[in-house]
């Protein structure tokens, strides 16, 4: 028991508002892609816990859904997986980028009253245009804190830096995981998002927003995964835009879908999509808790 008083472990929340690059920098700290990205809003969903560990330490980063003002369900219970993520932190990593103005948002200081150590990351300086110094200096003085990296999670540039920070000030505590797991989520909500980041990729407007995946049947083979999956919508006129003619949408989806997951997986897929209509589903409680939803 003796090198448990060495042991350092604890939870990191990732928060910030939406397009930081949250995503991709949970990806990049944990080294897999457990989160999916894309260029779109609000892709993150749900809390997604990334784990690594070492032979004196276990980091367990905690990818949230960007910070705004909820209009509706859906929303509201997304903010509840930040709020949640943000009880249990040991360390909070605010994330903006390189193009976020320096200012005082509602959320913040709701931040800082939770009186724990704050690293500020200002991501995206591989396209940076303007003086960096500047920008981490009045972030700092907003936030309140004497931490901050700046670096770009898509090329890993200074992540090794905010690696070294986020572990000197990790609290000593045994650890809360097993040694060899790597996230909180099982290989059914990885698929499901997987075909949800497809979803965003492929589509316009309003669709990726209305669409929720939920995975029916996830049965491991010899030499391949089969994979059955609904994709709700929330009007017919949707069902029909991801469908598309003679099936034509839908398959490409499944084509761009089943890349993701082999390549996840490591295995070959065998990906079934069909489409439902759950009428408002982003409104009603009853919905978001059957497609997982679920706040403290």
């Amino acid at each position: 028991m003796e090198e448990n008083k060495l042991f350092k472990s604890g939870f990191v929340s990732i928060v910030g508002m939406p397009n930081m690059g949250k995503s991709t920098l949970m990806n990049a700290m944990v080294g897999e892609r457990l989160s999916i990205v894309t260029s779109k809003a609000q892709t993150t969903r749900h809390r997604i816990m990334g784990i690594i560990s070492g032979n004196d330490f276990q980091i367990v980063y905690s990818d949230t859904p960007g910070l705004l003002e909820p209009a509706y369900e859906l929303q509201k219970n997304m903010m509840g997986f930040v709020n949640a993520s943000l009880e249990d932190a040991d360390i909070i990593l605010y994330v903006v980028d390189v193009f976020q103005k320096p200012e005082i948002a509602p959320w913040i200081e709701s931040i800082k009253k939770r009186e724990k150590p704050i690293i500020i990351v200002i991501n995206k300086i591989d396209i940076a245009t303007q003086d960096i110094l500047v920008l981490e200096q009045e972030w700092k003085l907003i936030l309140g804190t004497p931490h901050c990296i700046s670096l770009s999670a898509l090329t890993k540039e200074k992540t090794g830096d905010l690696f070294d920070l986020v572990l000197g000030n990790l609290p000593f505590h045994p650890p809360y995981f097993d040694n060899e797991q790597l996230t909180d989520k099982p290989e059914r909500f990885f698929a499901a998002e997987f075909v949800r980041e497809a979803i965003f990729v492929q589509y316009k407007k309003e669709i990726p927003y209305c669409c929720e995946v939920v995975v029916t049947e996830y049965k491991e083979k010899e030499g391949i995964t089969v994979i059955k999956a609904l994709i709700y919508v929330e009007r017919e006129s949707q069902k029909g835009i991801v469908i598309g003619t003679a099936g034509a949408e839908i398959k490409k989806l499944g084509i761009e879908s089943r890349k993701s997951l082999e390549e996840f997986i490591g295995n070959k897929v065998f990906l079934e999509l069909s489409v439902k209509v759950e009428q408002n589903w982003r409104k009603m409680q009853n919905s978001l808790q059957k497609f997982g939803y679920k706040n403290k």
